[in-house]
């Protein structure tokens, strides 16, 4: 039986509002479609679509115009990350990134998930030149190319990181990267070792190292990374680089905030940042 639309007062409205923000935060990362938040919630689709709308104008909700599906927007996220923690995760980890650059001499990047990519969300230059798979801040890179990003798809659960791995083996070939069953065996060591290495791989010359960040459901959503010249990254300083990393990266995982919209839309960050200045 379908229900009758009905005209809402404005505490009705209010509620329903928060009904399916509830929903579609746990619907989470996939969002939903109309007629799933219409169940969630027991409203009308009418309904729903006219929350929807109002909810979109004032940027708590977007919807995907090719899927339907909506998610919570990042104005959402952004006003929850004001409330919570006025730190946003760039802001919290560049005096990490200046510490480390300074303390080790090599330079220093953060790294986020975006979709199927990862992004340098910021770097601190260290003494040596180097050439990095993200390049500056705001390059970005498929995740399973460079240790930051392999780092990261290493420790998604395994769900996201199968998804991954379908979407981007295609694309990790054309970048004169391995097959996918290299790319599994990657991955298997770099969980079994707790942090990704490699040197004179895609960059001659080049060598780097990364450690998952891992917030407090223990999903890697970021990873600290250094890159340098390979003579650098032999055994008898790897193991005090990757001890130094992990300290760092242990102590940031408990201060991210969830609400931080640098998780959600990192590109779109950086160019508010950009833009203020």
């Amino acid at each position: 039986m379908v229900k009758a639309d009905e005209p809402l007062s404005p505490g009705k409205s209010l509620q329903r509002g928060f009904a399916i923000l509830r929903a579609l935060a746990e619907a989470g990362g996939e969002g939903a479609k109309l007629i799933r938040i219409a169940e969630a919630t027991d409203l009308t689709q009418a309904t729903v679509h006219r929350l929807l709308k109002a909810l979109a104008a004032e940027g708590m909700v977007e919807q995907d115009e090719r899927s339907r599906i909506y998610r919570l927007g990042i104005d959402f996220f952004a006003l929850a990350a004001r409330a919570g923690n006025p730190s946003s995760l760039r802001d919290l980890c560049r005096p990490v990134l200046q510490r480390l650059s300074a303390m080790l001499g090599d330079t220093v990047f953060l790294l986020v998930r975006t979709g199927f990519d990862a992004l340098c969300l910021d770097r601190s230059e260290g003494l040596f030149p180097i050439r990095s798979h993200t390049g500056d801040i705001g390059g970005r890179v498929p995740l399973g190319v460079g240790q930051g990003a392999l780092v990261i798809l290493a420790f998604l659960p395994e769900a996201e990181r199968e998804e991954v791995v379908r979407f981007n083996v295609p694309r990790l070939v054309g970048q004169g990267v391995m097959d996918e069953v290299y790319l599994r065996s990657e991955m298997a060591k770099v969980r079994a070792a707790g942090y990704a290495t490699r040197r004179d791989f895609i960059l001659p010359g080049m060598g780097g190292a990364a450690v998952p960040i891992l917030d407090r459901d223990g999903r890697a959503v970021a990873a600290l990374s250094i890159g340098t010249i390979s003579e650098r990254l032999g055994e008898d300083r790897l193991p005090t680089v990757i001890e130094i990393l992990k300290r760092e990266a242990d102590a940031i995982g408990p201060r991210i905030n969830p609400f931080d919209p640098a998780l959600r839309r990192p590109a779109q960050m950086l160019g508010s940042a950009a833009m203020g200045g």
